[in-house]
């Protein structure tokens, strides 16, 4: 028999494959790899940009951490594919989110000396719901400045009755039904200041620390970042920046808190630390990505939309977000300490 012949009559089995017939087997692989590594570049794009972009980019991108899943999910699928190009676009991309994922703003303490501590809370209390939670944190928290997204009027009420006067006399208040109506309550002198327009109430105030240093106080809930109303977050958020901004032009200490509806993320956000000259307390205090929202998800899921921002002469010592119940934001409570310049 010639070799011809034997070549001819060998088993199948021990002939070799047909290399085009493995290559279709990895290409549902390469495209699915492609589509999830298109979709994070599409939004890490955004960011890179420092742009909120179109719905439905700022709702992503309030979750941007999250976009490790999807990118390592399409670096595994372009390694069973052996698409090589797929492997160094994912390692990119994940560069890129993981570069993201570092605590925004400037975190130095102030060098002048210590002249007043005051402990901020804020809690959102979903239309009023989280009313006694809140007061139960409270009292266990005893917090100097009390701000209250959502505090409808029942809830304004129920804290003035409840809250002992001689502990919290001062106060606040954007009364109003629902999710419009926001208070502070205060242990320290309050004196009127006008707040900020929004859809939902942001009133304002300066208060009066240890030694009579003034700080002016602003609590902030801009609209959430909802598909038809990405115009009025931006400018609610805008309101904000502004605020913060004639503070640091007048060079006056200055606390903003509340419900932003908004991360370190967005670019809006972002613009306020930047523009405005003011830092993120839960930042400085080594709590930058503690979720806030939603509370029903376990940490560390969630995101985070609840802030204190104060400007520079602030130090954080503590930033701890607590569960209250019947409510879908975890409260905040940071302690500040107020430095005076040196010189």
């Amino acid at each position: 028999m010639d070799s011809a012949t034997a070549a001819r009559t060998a088993p199948q089995d021990d002939w070799p494959e047909p290399q085009a017939k493995r290559r279709p087997r990895r290409r549902p692989a390469a495209w699915l790899a492609a589509l999830l590594l298109a979709g994070t570049s599409a939004i890490l794009g955004f960011r890179v940009a420092d742009s909120d972009g179109f719905t439905p980019v700022p709702q992503i991108l309030a979750f941007l951490p999250f976009l490790l899943a999807p990118t390592i999910g399409g670096l595994l699928l372009a390694a069973l594919a052996r698409w090589r190009v797929g492997l160094v676009w994912g390692v990119i991309v994940l560069g890129g989110v993981a570069w993201f994922l570092e605590p925004y703003g400037k975190s130095d303490d102030p060098e002048g000396p210590a002249v007043a501590e005051i402990r901020v809370m804020a809690s959102n209390v979903q239309f009023g719901q989280a009313t006694h939670g809140l007061l139960k944190a409270v009292r266990k928290e005893k917090p100097d400045l009390l701000f209250v997204p959502e505090c409808d009027y029942t809830c304004s009420d129920t804290l003035r009755d409840e809250l002992p006067r001689s502990d919290y006399p001062y106060r606040t208040a954007s009364e109003a039904g629902g999710a419009e109506g926001s208070v502070i309550v205060s242990k320290l002198p309050l004196k009127k200041a006008s707040g900020l327009a929004g859809t939902l109430g942001m009133p304002g105030a300066v208060a009066e620390l240890k030694g009579g240093h003034q700080v002016r106080i602003q609590l902030a809930h801009p609209m959430p970042p909802l598909p038809r109303q990405l115009g009025t977050w931006r400018t609610e958020l805008a309101e904000l920046r502004d605020y913060a901004a004639e503070g640091k032009r007048a060079d006056r200490s200055t606390i903003i808190a509340g419900d932003f509806n908004a991360t370190q993320d967005h670019a809006a956000f972002r613009d306020i630390l930047d523009t405005g000259g003011v830092r993120d307390a839960a930042r400085l205090a080594g709590s930058a990505r503690t979720p806030s929202w939603p509370a029903d998800l376990m940490s560390p899921l969630g995101t985070q939309i609840d802030h204190v921002l104060a400007t520079p002469d602030f130090s954080a010592e503590d930033a701890h977000f607590l569960e209250i119940g019947d409510t879908d934001h975890r409260a905040l409570v940071v302690d500040l300490t107020l430095h005076r310049p040196k010189g």
